[in-house]
């Protein structure tokens, strides 16, 4: 039976002096530092407009849940009161308050609900002096929709108070129910669920003998939130030896990391998959767990390349066995799966960045997988993008083909031919700065047409904008795009996930099927690219860096 922490609580309305300003609009949620966080009625403000906003609060069900990080407990805390202040009937939430963004996706599909709350800054460093975010989920489990946010930034705009309720903060320590006046309060385990979920997918038998015989894998979650979800399924289910899973223990500050999987933050990792042979198979995932990233022994998968094998050998999960209804891909993601889904017939949607495009796409059932070049990848399975998903989708692959991940990324290679593709990060440079190297380039894009880049001719140059298949809504202004005769494609953008100044992204790519030409180093392969848009962008000059942050 539910315990009451309150019997009758009160409801309070606190006035707020000043508006609430913060969110940019068309963004599904909110991400500053934890100082910002903490500072009076600031997430309190925040949480009113978002339940102000959604559709069936009242009486609905709602889902609530983070990464661990700084700030986590408290938020949800404020959460709870503030939902039975404003009359939902249950808010579900997690022992620790530890719930991954991709196991917050389907609990919302799976419990009916009306939508999630989602706290965390994804791949940004914790803790006190380090970020906090709060993301909000629609009723299909994903990223909330834009005229959903648009509402929402309206709302904040207006706003000059909040209800809350007068209540103890409840213990999260174990799985219960509880009441706050009428609102029931379920505290569930929180990983039981998703892995129920993955083993519908995949086939568990197959990979535990993968993991079983000699091929050692090693896992990395950065002591971030899939650290209690990866020790159970590759220890307590899978059978891996327990030192598979390290930095297992989510921590506020990620224990003074930075929780992105890439070679730069998850270096130690990637020094013992490229440099040591203790391992066969390394994985890592980010703060929230819906980022992945994928390493073989002497072999650095990119995002990009990932999801165009994933597509290849989608036939071996049992789950998808039967063929794939279509894929899709961010603009800025290599068009590697692009020649793969032409081999197999299907449609290839090219969308603007953010997993929301992708909602529409599998909501309408015209797409089974999708993926972004930022190390996310997913499927129907649920409506965000899903690290633990992939690093399963890669062990399904490697126990029914038994061979190497170098061996899977040279096949593929010799039948697609290698798109070489790199990410260029300067990262925390001056936002001034930024946005007149933007603006700059942008400005020069009308000329570029027929001019040469890396010895090129350019073929076309755009801001990219996108019409939606489902719904017909427009897009614009979502990356400068300058496309080469050769397909080698330069892409620029400026990224909106930090909170420090500006991150100006550079991506390159370039295609070749040239038999001798596949086994190069990215950069080198690269090279003329890079040096062409550093010199067009005159990026290192307005930077004042002279190499990026973060090369992937």
């Amino acid at each position: 039976m539910p315990t009451s922490a309150e019997s009758k609580p009160s409801i309070q309305t606190i006035a707020i002096n000043t508006p609430f300003t913060d969110q940019k609009p068309g963004t599904s949620g909110l991400r500053k530092s934890s100082k910002q966080f903490e500072s009076s009625h600031y997430l309190e403000s925040f949480i009113e407009a978002i339940l102000k906003t959604l559709t069936g609060v009242q009486g609905g069900t709602l889902i609530v849940g983070g990464d661990g990080r700084y700030g986590n407990n408290r938020a949800i805390d404020v959460i709870i009161r503030m939902a039975a202040a404003h009359g939902v009937r249950k808010l579900i939430t997690t022992t620790n308050g530890i719930l991954s963004t991709p196991a917050a996706s389907h609990l919302i599909r799976s419990r009916d609900a009306i939508g999630g709350i989602i706290l965390s800054a994804s791949h940004n460093s914790g803790g006190p002096d380090g970020d906090f975010g709060v993301k909000v989920n629609g009723s299909n489990g994903g990223p909330a929709s834009e005229s959903v946010t648009n509402e929402i930034f309206s709302y904040t705009q207006t706003l000059n108070q909040y209800k809350i309720v007068n209540a103890s903060a409840i213990s999260l320590t174990s799985p219960g129910q509880h009441l706050i006046g009428e609102m029931i309060v379920e505290v569930i385990d929180g990983i039981d669920d998703y892995l129920a979920l993955m083993q519908k997918i995949f086939d568990f038998e197959k990979i535990r003998g993968l993991l079983n015989k000699d091929f050692p894998i090693v896992f990395d979650a950065l002591h971030a939130v899939t650290g209690p979800y990866a020790r159970r399924l590759f220890i307590d289910i899978l059978n891996a030896p327990s030192g598979s899973v390290r930095n297992g223990i989510p921590l506020e500050d990620f224990g003074g990391g930075h929780p992105d999987p890439n070679l730069t933050y998850a270096s130690k990792l990637a020094d013992l998959l490229l440099n040591g042979k203790d391992y066969c198979f390394g994985a890592a995932c980010d703060g929230d767990g819906d980022r992945n990233m994928i390493l073989g022994q002497g072999c650095f998968v990119n995002p990009s390349d990932s999801l165009a094998v994933l597509t290849a050998n989608a036939h071996l999960v049992p789950a998808y066995a039967d063929g794939l209804l279509g894929v899709a891909r961010s603009m800025p993601t290599s068009s590697a799966v692009d020649a793969v889904a032409k081999d197999l017939g299907i449609d290839c949607f090219e969308t603007p960045t953010g997993w929301k495009f992708f909602g529409n796409l599998l909501d309408a059932n015209r797409i089974t997988l999708c993926g972004e070049e930022s190390f996310g990848t997913g499927s129907s399975h649920v409506r965000e993008k899903d690290g633990l998903w992939a690093v399963l989708c890669w062990l399904q692959i490697l126990a029914e083909r038994k061979c190497t991940v170098s061996e899977i990324m040279t096949n593929h290679w010799s039948r697609f031919g290698r798109h070489y593709y790199s990410r260029h990060d300067y990262e925390a440079i001056d936002a001034n700065a930024a946005q007149a190297l933007y603006s700059r380039i942008e400005t020069l894009l009308p000329r570029l047409k027929g001019e040469k880049l890396a010895g090129n001719t350019i073929k076309q140059a755009d801001n990219f904008c996108y019409q939606d298949p489902i719904d017909g809504s427009i897009t614009k202004n979502q990356g400068l795009r300058i496309l080469l005769e050769d397909t080698s494609r330069v892409i620029i953008r400026l990224s909106g996930t930090g909170t420090k100044g500006a991150t100006l992204r550079v991506y390159l790519e370039k295609y070749t099927n040239n038999k001798d030409e596949l086994s190069l180093d990215s950069q080198v392969a690269l090279k003329s690219l890079i040096k062409g848009i550093n010199v067009l962008g005159e990026i290192h000059e307005r930077t004042g860096m002279n190499q990026p942050t973060v090369i992937t």
